[in-house]
């Protein structure tokens, strides 16, 4: 049996928090998918990722309320157990692990699209064979080598935003711009082609699934509850600055952007963070903006592992997992699930022979319903916590959700508008079929094998000889 000394090492700092934070906010979804948010939206995808920051923010603020109160290794999975019953427990901690499997597939196949930039006569596959490897090989490392290596990524990828913000403003306000024919910008360009919402409100609420993938990933906050060294006042430090990186990094991003080029050419020439360096007149723009993708897939599939495999090690805990994955190093690490997950994410080699470059959409889609059911199920899970304890309880909270009830039930009624978006458009509703399927199998698999299991543990507990023992 697993003694105190030997589990978890509370070996984030605030600093490692904070950053990981601000990184699990940049990704892939931002560099990559922009562009086809801003195609479908016009515009008008900043009123989306306002609206969807938004309801994220309240997701956050619901789970650090239960952080605080409670911080474990399993977090929300544990939670959702506790407060919803097993099944629950179940279900969520297994779509966040499919989640995490999703999004590392995405991002180590993006891993290799950035590398052919430099290498093009490099297979592919050896670049995703060669970071699963060595970004796995890192996970297995005292938790303070995945911090600071998460540190040091995400400093990297917000210094580039903030030099491609201040170059976007500066390109605006003063005319700072030595690309040849380079056009007058302003923010006239936000209206004058086609109006702000020139695609209507359908074009708007189809953007919401490429938008809300770009926020997947920022619930890993209260994964980290359990190896943080403070977190009743770390987390709530993390959580409160999320409107903030939404507002800066995307909203503002997107209106420099979008002010600076006509909507329609975005993305239609490249990277758009390469366009803006290239009217800068800097002739390396592609290789520095590479340089900053790479550190941004890295660090995406750094946290990819980091959280799935804390969260399976919860789910063995509480025996809805092999007991294997609750296997520590002697650095305090699950290292079972992390060669786990590093096997999944090998998945992705695969990927780059099977699946065309223009299947980012259906990733994301599968990937929007699991980062949103898994927000559902932490929405869920708070309400229930709440109802669960009296109003003395309540008065103790150190983090308590604001505006209770009424935010998280608008959050609520948010999360299921956008499984309805999923279904509505023909290009994601083959996401919310396999989404659909997974929870089906999920449940299957709970009555199945883990229900009984449960029920011949308890049994035996309660066998008089077993007591004795």
């Amino acid at each position: 049996m697993q003694t105190p000394a030997k589990g978890l090492k509370r070996g984030l700092s605030a600093r490692h928090i904070r950053f990981m934070a601000l990184g699990s906010a940049i990704g892939t979804g931002l560099f990559y998918g922009s562009a086809s948010a801003i195609q479908m939206a016009g515009p008008a995808v900043l009123l989306a990722y306002l609206i969807g920051g938004a309801a994220v923010f309240m997701v956050m603020r619901a789970l650090g309320e239960m952080a605080v109160h409670n911080p474990v290794a399993g977090s929300f999975g544990q939670y959702a157990g506790t407060y919803l019953g097993p099944m629950a427990g179940f279900i969520l901690g297994w779509t966040y692990a499919f989640e995490m499997v999703i999004v590392g597939m995405a991002d180590v196949t993006a891993f290799g699209i950035y590398m052919g930039f430099w290498f093009p006569e490099v297979a592919r596959w050896i670049w995703v064979l060669g970071i699963v490897s060595v970004v796995g090989g890192l996970n297995l490392c005292n938790v303070k080598v995945f911090g600071e290596m998460e540190f040091w990524l995400s400093l990297l990828k917000v210094a580039a935003i903030v030099a491609m913000i201040l170059g976007g403003f500066g390109i605006m306000l003063f005319g700072i711009s030595t690309a040849p024919g380079a056009q007058a910008t302003d923010i006239s360009n936000l209206w004058s082609h086609g109006g702000f919402m020139p695609n209507g409100v359908g074009g708007l609420i189809a953007s919401f699934a490429v938008v809300m993938f770009a926020f997947g990933g920022i619930e890993i906050i209260g994964v980290t509850a359990g190896e943080a060294k403070d977190p009743q006042h770390v987390l709530p430090r993390a959580i409160n600055a999320v409107p903030l990186r939404i507002l800066l990094f995307y909203v503002l991003t997107m209106f420099v952007l979008m002010s600076i080029f006509p909507w329609q050419q975005i993305g239609s020439q490249g990277s758009p963070f390469v366009q803006i360096f290239d009217n800068l007149g800097i002739s390396s723009a592609a290789t520095i903006l590479n340089i900053v993708v790479i550190s941004a897939a890295i660090s995406a599939i750094n946290s990819d592992i980091f959280g799935a495999g804390r969260m399976m090690y919860g789910l063995a805990q509480q025996g809805h997992a092999p007991k294997g994955f609750a296997r520590l190093s002697g650095n305090g690490v699950p290292w079972m699930t992390v060669v786990v997950m590093s096997v999944a994410l090998l998945l992705g080699v695969l990927l780059n022979y099977l699946i065309p470059e223009n299947v980012f959409l259906l990733i994301a889609s599968i990937a929007t319903f699991a980062t949103v059911w898994v927000w559902l199920m932490i929405l869920f899970t708070q309400v229930a916590m709440r109802r669960s304890m009296s109003a003395e309880q309540v008065a103790q909270l150190k983090f308590p959700v604001p505006f209770w009830p009424y935010a998280p039930m608008a959050a609520i009624a948010f999360m299921l508008f956008i499984f309805g978006v999923l279904g509505y458009f023909p290009d994601t509703q083959a996401a919310l079929i396999v989404g659909v399927v997974w929870i089906a199998l999920l449940v299957l698999a709970y009555l199945t094998w883990v229900k009984p299991a449960a029920g011949q543990a308890a049994s035996v507990t309660r066998d008089p000889t077993f007591s004795h023992r």
